[in-house]
């Protein structure tokens, strides 16, 4: 069947909405040529007879994975103007763009047959409430699902085998860059950005409270480094948390034989001899 001839008149009076999605920040920022292509889409409509008052581009998912694993406020609110019967088209560039799993995806392939609403993609228009489109929906559905469980194999099996040879470098604290020798840490070269965390370890060592620790640099004006780059740089130095940098995330990774680790107090308790301090604490009852 030619695929302008299952679109009707009740079709063309409602909506045709044009979803767009790319799974992270940095597709969007690098992958420009996918962005424009979903954006065209909105073309297609046009020709096909929808005026441009009843066009909608959804594009608040763009850098949202479509595994379910987020919510998707553009998605959620293709889903329920399905639902209430005023989509007539739902445009995707691939089944892939509109979810990565069945769940999500055989419930909008159910409400648009129940709905009287078509779903597009490149390859051309189906209507869900017809058996040979809607099996080929599902199948789309299955084979986009199953891709993204091959991907992520992939990625995991080239880490993996990484990680055997002893290559494997994630990312390390605030105030430590990887060196040229295998398995070497270093210091970060900024002096100013190892004097902080060294300051924010010894201050914790003393009150044995991250809090107190956050308060003494507020007080004092000081700032802690936030994030850093690729290679070392930092991204931002702002009024950071001190448990963010007290605590590492990289729990196996030896620290430099240059800096003697604090010993960390265990206890959460304010120490006995902080009484002046706890008297000025804004926490219930002293403690921090």
């Amino acid at each position: 069947m030619n695929e302008r001839a299952k679109i009707t008149a009740s079709h063309l009076s409602r909506q045709a909405i044009v979803y767009l999605r790319q799974s992270s920040a940095a597709q969007v920022e690098h992958n420009r040529e996918s962005t424009a292509r979903q954006y065209a889409l909105a073309s297609k409509a046009r020709d096909l007879g929808w005026p441009d008052e009843r066009v909608v581009v959804i594009d608040e998912d763009l850098g949202l994975s479509g595994s379910g694993a987020v919510a998707r406020s553009g998605f959620a609110r293709l889903t329920s103007e399905v639902a209430l019967a005023r989509v007539g088209l739902v445009l995707g560039l691939e089944v892939s763009r509109l979810a990565r799993n069945n769940a999500e995806w055989y419930r909008l392939i159910d409400l648009a047959g129940l709905t009287d609403t078509l779903i597009g993609d490149a390859d051309g228009l189906y209507h869900p409430a017809l058996f040979n489109d809607r099996l080929l929906l599902g199948l789309k559905g299955t084979m986009s699902e199953a891709e993204l469980h091959v991907l992520r194999a992939r990625l995991n099996g080239g880490i993996r085998n990484k990680a055997a040879r002893g290559e494997l470098r994630r990312g390390l604290p605030v105030g430590f860059v990887w060196g040229e020798a295998e398995g070497e840490v270093c210091f970060h070269p900024d002096e100013a950005v190892v004097t902080a965390i060294r300051t924010a370890f010894a201050r914790f060592s003393e009150t044995g409270s991250a809090r107190r620790v956050w308060l003494w640099f507020r007080s004092e004006g000081l700032k802690l480094p936030l994030q850093m780059r690729q290679g070392g740089e930092i991204a931002g130095s702002r009024q950071a948390t001190p448990r963010s940098t007290t605590s590492s995330p990289t729990r196996s990774m030896p620290a430099p034989t240059s800096m003697a680790k604090p010993a960390r107090r265990r206890s959460w308790m304010p120490p006995a001899d902080a009484g002046s301090a706890c008297d000025t604490c804004p926490a219930p009852s002293g403690r921090c």
